[in-house]
């Protein structure tokens, strides 16, 4: 057994480690807070918005728009733009891994190119931009090819902040780059659930998505039945120039929705992030209280050993 001193010094070093957690747990409460906040303040928006645009994709001919053309494939290849969005930091749980899980399911799907399933396409080339530090780290370790990183985004992001990512994402897809455009993030459910999902937001169709949902199992595949319950058919009357206004409303929207994935995934970060250091305060209170059991059982021990020496010396003077 440890000697009195040893665990006096572990039982100061867990408390000061629980001391830590404890702070981040409150940081990241407050944040996850005001994250939340802005998510839910935006979420109703967005969701309406891609509902108008997709509706505007299904039930309008002759769209000119590069934004709702299905393309057939590059060069004979199906090839993809990914944006995905993970944290800077750790200490938050699963966040990080379960959107990367999601992103090398995809990635080992392209890799059958050569010799695909039956009712499998493959997507031999995918392309991503990295939001978070997290993710680009684990994408060049695994030497994908990384478009573009951004770390600096601020904790209060703005539809401002993200105009550099939506205009590069936009651009590459409207110069022929890419076939697809789709953002990997992490829906807030709750502050104890969050789901990893990969969403398609460029071109603007319901139908594209399908190919993905048969690809990447039964949690899109459930996805896709809700959206068919949601589908309604709206005829729209345009004023002016229709191929001009409906241009800037997809571009518009598109860059709405990446800001709110990205809102999404602020919010799940920070509560994972809280839940993990909750977890990690509770442990560490429990790791005192054992060591104070041990070192009480130490310290009797030696009471015990003290005492008994001082009677034989008392009993061999006498």
């Amino acid at each position: 057994m440890a000697g009195t001193k040893e665990i006096k010094r572990r039982i100061k070093s867990v408390k000061n480690t629980k001391k830590i957690t404890k702070a981040m747990e409150l940081v990241a409460a407050s944040k996850m807070k005001r994250a939340v906040s802005s998510t839910l303040a935006s979420r109703l928006y967005a969701e309406y918005s891609w509902d108008i645009l997709t509706s505007i994709a299904n039930n309008t001919d002759k769209i000119k728009s590069p934004l709702f053309i299905e393309r057939e494939n590059i060069d004979g290849k199906k090839s993809i733009l990914l944006i995905l969005i993970t944290s800077n930091r750790g200490l938050c749980g699963a966040y990080n891994t379960q959107v990367i899980k999601k992103v090398l399911a995809l990635l080992k799907d392209s890799d059958r190119a050569l010799s695909p399933r039956e009712g499998l396409k493959p997507y031999p080339k995918v392309d991503i931009i990295t939001i978070g530090k997290k993710g680009d780290t684990l994408m060049r370790r695994i030497d994908q090819n990384i478009l573009a990183s951004f770390f600096n985004l601020p904790d209060n992001i703005t539809l401002r902040d993200i105009v550099p990512v939506s205009e590069m994402a936009i651009n590459e897809y409207n110069l022929g780059h890419y076939d697809k455009v789709l953002v990997a993030y992490t829906d807030f459910v709750s502050a104890l659930s969050q789901k990893p999902n990969i969403k398609q937001v460029i071109p603007v169709s319901k139908d594209s998505l399908r190919e993905l949902i048969d690809t990447l199992g039964d949690d899109f595949k459930n996805k896709d039945k809700e959206l068919e319950k949601k589908k309604v058919d709206t005829e729209y009357l345009f004023e002016g120039e229709k191929n001009n206004l409906i241009k800037s409303l997809a571009e518009k929207i598109t860059r709405m929705q990446i800001y709110q994935m990205i809102l999404e995934s602020n919010a799940s970060e920070q509560s994972s992030r809280m839940v993990a250091m909750k977890n990690a305060s509770e442990a560490a209170g429990e790791m005192i209280d054992d060591l104070t059991l041990v070192f009480n059982k130490a310290r009797q021990g030696n009471i015990t050993r003290e005492i008994s020496e001082i009677s034989a010396g008392m009993a061999s003077v006498s």
